[in-house]
């Protein structure tokens, strides 16, 4: 039987789609930052090589991509700032997957 994080939907997050959720997720799962061993390599569909760390919200498993823009929103989050945001908006995230997208 395989562990149940395995079974989570993975979505890739290019940063300029990143939503007040994720960016949330990002801060709190690594408060000081990430480092080299946080990033994970893979190939996305077009074959491409991307780099990116996770994090998980209920079912889904966020690749969020890379970036010098990535670490310097995180650094600067302040939750305050998204207190009147009350929906994501559900077409910021693409499945890595085209069957998931609609």
């Amino acid at each position: 039987m395989k562990p149940q994080k395995d079974n989570l939907k993975r979505v890739i997050v290019d940063f300029k789609k990143l939503t007040p959720e994720i960016l949330g997720l990002l801060v709190e799962k690594y408060p000081d930052g990430y480092d080299d061993f946080h990033i994970i390599k893979f190939k996305n569909a077009k074959g491409e090589s991307v780099e990116a760390v996770e994090v998980i919200s209920g079912d889904t498993k966020y690749l969020v991509k890379v970036s010098v823009k990535l670490e310097k929103t995180m650094k600067d989050y302040d939750e305050d700032d998204y207190t009147d945001y009350d929906d994501d908006d559900p077409t910021a995230v693409k499945s890595p997957f085209p069957e998931d997208n609609y």
